[in-house]
């Protein structure tokens, strides 16, 4: 027999949750290790422990919520996402995912339904990176992917370091890093458009797909505006436009799949009649697959490369950020599957176009993911949404995909 759960019960935390931090526009916005995160943290952490869970906190900040199985020997399955936000967030994007499985948690408890293995429900610190570069370096440093001190001296555009912020806010835990999982699960919204679009309910998530971040560095000669002939200008800012442009129209010889933005640009003392002559901006390259990523990689430096030379421009490209397209444990998407099979929702298969902790965790230990659709598409916006009912049915297939992993205690 499908379970589900109480959906009222999991959509009025949501909007509880929603109150720390809530926006003008109806947003949310708890950055990572702020007051609001803290608070946020807090109001979770007091419901875990209505619900009967013990709580930790590792070196890096990440929270676990832990429900005992009857096999004290047994890994946790293991489910969460994050709790911080973009400066203007929504209410959704990661706070789904913690909720939905304290919301699995108080459902078993409900019915009286004890697992073999524990369960932990896990909040990742800094998933966004809006805050603090690089994003998910929480999952990073549980998973090894990133050296703890390397974290911890990483320091926000006020010049406060993630060790400050982690002892200002109490969550600077002793919880030892790199924990047995059994398996984790996370639920999210897809934070794009595809599962409205399709009319599903659910995406049963196949892996993530690549991403890489780049610094671009472009050096022109900085001159007068009003004494500089056009035709003897070396002007950043016009070639970097060209540059720009370029990083366009690259998406479209790697369509449909291939994905270029550029998200941040910023001029060197600029002055309004002076010409640019020193600026740097990002760039942001997704595919689902490896190969593909790196041939966009490959485009981006020779194109930028001839346009600095057309205009007698240097310009200088770095990596910032590299995570490969990472498949999702076959075991676990198939626990996914068989869940919204047996409950009848509509549903497809979809590769996650957003970096996510799963995409961490599942070179840890077996992994899968839930989506759910956001009205529009749209998310990392104030006007974020979603339907209550898609909130309940995403919840609904990640607890009996848990369950299943974790085993029922007859």
């Amino acid at each position: 027999m499908m379970l589900k759960i109480n959906g009222q019960r999991l959509w009025a935390s949501l909007m509880a949750m929603a109150e720390i931090g809530a926006t003008a526009r109806g947003g949310s916005c708890r950055l990572a290790l702020s007051d609001e995160d803290r608070a946020g943290r807090e109001l979770f952490a007091h419901w875990c422990t209505e619900a009967g869970m013990s709580l930790s906190v590792d070196p890096i900040g990440n929270l676990f919520a832990r429900r005992p199985g009857s096999d004290p020997d047994a890994a946790p399955v293991m489910m969460g996402s994050h709790l911080d936000t973009q400066p203007e967030g929504g209410r959704f994007d990661g706070v789904y995912g913690v909720l939905a499985g304290l919301e699995v948690v108080r459902t078993l408890n409900d019915l009286g339904i004890q697992t073999r293995k524990p369960l932990e429900v896990a909040v990742w610190t800094n998933e966004e990176g809006a805050r603090f570069t690089p994003a998910m370096f929480g999952s990073a440093v549980f998973t090894g992917v990133m050296a703890l001190d390397a974290a911890l001296a990483v320091r926000d555009a006020d010049g406060i370091s993630v060790a400050q912020a982690l002892q200002r806010t109490g969550y600077a835990g002793s919880r030892p890093l790199g924990a047995a999982v059994d398996a984790y699960f996370e639920a999210h919204i897809e934070q794009g458009p595809i599962l409205e679009d399709n009319a599903k309910s659910i995406g049963v998530v196949s892996g993530g797909q690549a991403i890489r971040w780049l610094d671009v560095q472009v050096e022109g000669l900085a001159a007068h505006a009003g004494t500089t002939p056009m035709p003897l200008r070396k002007d950043a800012l016009y070639g970097a436009a060209q540059m720009i442009l370029a990083v366009e129209q690259l998406a479209a010889d790697f369509a449909p799949q291939g994905l270029t933005t550029v998200g941040e640009l910023s001029i060197a003392k600029s002055s309004r009649n002076t010409i640019p002559g020193l600026l740097s901006f990002t760039v942001d390259l997704r595919h689902h697959q490896d190969r593909q990523i790196a041939a966009m990689e490959q485009q981006v430096e020779e194109r930028l490369q001839a346009i600095a030379g057309q205009r007698g421009l240097k310009v200088s490209i770095s990596r910032h950020w590299v995570s490969p397209a990472t498949p999702f444990d076959a075991e676990c998407v198939a626990a996914v599957q068989q869940a919204v099979d047996g409950l009848g929702y509509p549903q497809q298969s979809i590769v996650s176009g957003a970096g996510h902790d799963a995409i961490l965790l599942a070179r840890y230990c077996p992994t899968a993911m839930v989506f759910i659709p956001c009205v529009g598409g749209l998310s990392h916006n104030e006007a974020e949404d979603v339907l209550p009912e898609d909130v309940r049915q995403g919840a609904d297939v990640l607890l009996n995909a848990v369950l299943a992993r974790a085993g029922q205690v007859e």
